[in-house]
C-alpha cells in the first residue's frame, strides 16, 4: 500500500478538457440518455512520452446506490484527443450491464460525472468486458500521469 501511494504521488498531471462543456459545467443533452447517448469529445494535454497507453473511467459518485460506472476503456493509444462517438480502446463492463459508453441519466437532482484519464507505462492485459475494479487493479502500479474533468447533468 505504501508503494502504491508513493507511485500515485509521483504521477504527473494530465489536463483533461472537452470542447463540449466546461469544467464543472453542464454536459449537453446530446451526450446523455436524454439525447443520442454518445461519448463527448475529450482533449488530453501533458501525456508523458513514456506513456504506452491511456485508460479512461467515467463514473458518477452521486448515484443513489453509490458510485455508478458509465464507461471503462483501456489500451487507448496515447493521443491528445478522444473523438465524439468513438470506441478508442478496449471497453469494459459498465453498471448498465453493457460494454459501451452509457451517458448521464440521473434519476433526480444534479449529478457529477468524473471523466478520469490515466497515462500508463504498460498495456493492460485484460479481456474485453472486464469491470472497473479489474482495470483499476491492473493499472495501479503503472500510472505515470492522471487527470480528470468533471461535468454535471440534471434531467428536465
Amino acid at each position: 500500500m505504501k508503494q502504491e501511494l508513493e507511485t500515485q504521488r509521483a504521477a504527473s498531471v494530465l489536463n483533461v478538457t472537452s470542447p463540449a462543456f466546461a469544467p464543472m459545467g453542464f454536459i449537453p443533452e446530446k451526450y446523455t440518455c436524454d439525447g443520442i447517448n454518445v461519448n463527448p469529445p475529450l482533449e488530453i494535454a501533458g501525456i508523458p512520452e513514456a506513456a504506452k497507453c491511456l485508460a479512461l473511467i467515467v463514473d458518477d459518485p452521486d448515484a443513489p446506490s453509490g458510485n455508478w460506472d458509465h464507461w471503462v476503456v483501456w489500451n487507448i493509444p496515447p493521443q491528445s484527443r478522444i473523438a465524439e462517438n468513438t470506441v478508442p480502446g478496449a471497453e469494459g463492463l459498465n453498471d448498465f450491464g453493457r460494454c459501451h459508453y452509457g451517458g448521464p441519466c440521473p434519476p433526480s437532482g444534479i449529478h457529477r460525472y468524473f471523466f478520469k484519464v490515466y497515462a500508463l507505462e504498460h498495456f493492460l492485459e485484460l479481456p474485453a468486458g472486464s469491470d472497473k475494479t479489474s482495470v483499476e487493479k491492473a493499472m495501479e502500479r503503472h500510472i505515470i500521469a492522471r487527470g480528470e474533468l468533471i461535468g454535471r447533468y440534471k434531467r428536465l
